[in-house]
């Protein structure tokens, strides 16, 4: 893919090292002594990007996965699977373009891919809603993993919004009932679910399609019951305190795996998903495989049981710096 265009604050010193060594690589003739440059910068940029993305701020880490040039679903349905057949409308209201769904085919496995899509140009985020979904969009998306269900194929979600859409037309419509529909159907669905948060995981626009037999987060995604701008207004009365929310609301995977709330954390390649696309999609797809094998390998009626089980157990808390666990909990 093309050098990003986009640079975040943080990352400027990895841009000023590979400017340099563009330009040193462009040089001619070579001499020794570049030869040696060359070698020691690519040590020093590989050296800074452990440094920098081994030690990010829960508010970077948002800002990496709001990153403008970070795959979407519409990148890993062209790079992970062989096949994709588009399915649209929710057979009531309207196609919504926020979330896609569609059969597709991963390797030897038949699978739904159910995703939000944010789009990529300022006519595609506009036809998105930039990822926030309408009821029509969750009940879409719930009829196309009933009807995978029922032919015995997994689905696949992939997860990326700030929210389910907040206007007044979605909530005429039943916004808030038509995600708790979703998510009521989904813990019952006899077929193996896999859900991964591919950047922004916000709110009940991302739970919405977010129960599932493993749920997972890349690296530096995020998931979190609310923005941190949103929390800022609420706690602090200004979105000027979103980097102090951040930290508070533990919305990283590291904080999510610790706390129960997530199955895994899908390494990124150094210096984010948005910096090789390929690479990325590659590991995506060693990952959906392998939880693929594994799930198709459990008898479906023991599905639903171990995903309620699942988010069940749910509700671990930190109060004085002592971890908590809910009554009964194992």
């Amino acid at each position: 893919m093309p050098p990003t265009t986009h640079r975040l604050a943080f990352e400027r010193p990895i841009y000023d090292l590979e400017e340099r060594l563009a330009k040193l690589e462009a040089a001619t003739p070579k001499t020794p002594a570049i030869d040696d440059e060359i070698h020691r910068l690519r040590r020093e940029i590989t050296d800074l990007r452990r440094k920098i993305f081994g030690n990010l701020e829960p508010w970077q880490t948002v800002q990496l996965a709001r990153h403008p040039d970070r795959p979407m679903t519409t990148d890993y349905l062209a790079l992970v699977f062989d096949e994709f057949y588009e399915l649209h409308g929710d057979k009531s209201f309207g196609d919504d373009r926020a979330i896609r769904t569609g059969f597709a085919k991963l390797d030897q496995y038949k699978v739904m891919v159910v995703g939000h899509q944010k789009g990529k140009t300022l006519k595609e985020r506009n036809a998105c809603f930039f990822g926030c979904a309408h009821p029509e969009g969750y009940r879409k998306a719930i009829s196309k993993m009933k009807m995978a269900a029922k032919y015995g194929v997994p689905v696949i979600c992939f997860i990326d919004t700030p929210g389910a859409y907040p206007g007044i037309s979605a909530e005429e419509r039943g916004q808030a009932q038509w995600i708790a529909n979703a998510m009521f159907e989904m813990s019952r669905l006899p077929t193996p679910i896999i859900c991964i948060v591919i950047g922004e995981g916000g709110s009940g626009g991302a739970l919405g399609i977010g129960v599932g037999d493993k749920v997972a987060t890349l690296e530096h995604a995020y998931y979190s019951v609310i923005s941190p701008e949103g929390c800022a207004g609420i706690l602090w009365k200004s979105h000027t305190f979103a980097e102090q929310a951040a930290k508070a609301l533990k919305m990283t995977g590291k904080d999510l795996l610790r706390l129960g709330v997530i199955d895994d954390v899908i390494e990124e390649p150094l210096g984010g998903a948005h910096r090789d696309h390929h690479s990325m999609a590659a590991r995506m797809k060693m990952y959906l495989i392998r939880n693929l094998r594994e799930l198709l390998s459990k008898p479906r009626e023991s599905l639903t049981d171990s995903r309620y089980e699942k988010f069940r157990k749910m509700g671990v808390f930190f109060e004085d710096g002592v971890l908590h666990a809910p009554a009964g909990m194992t």
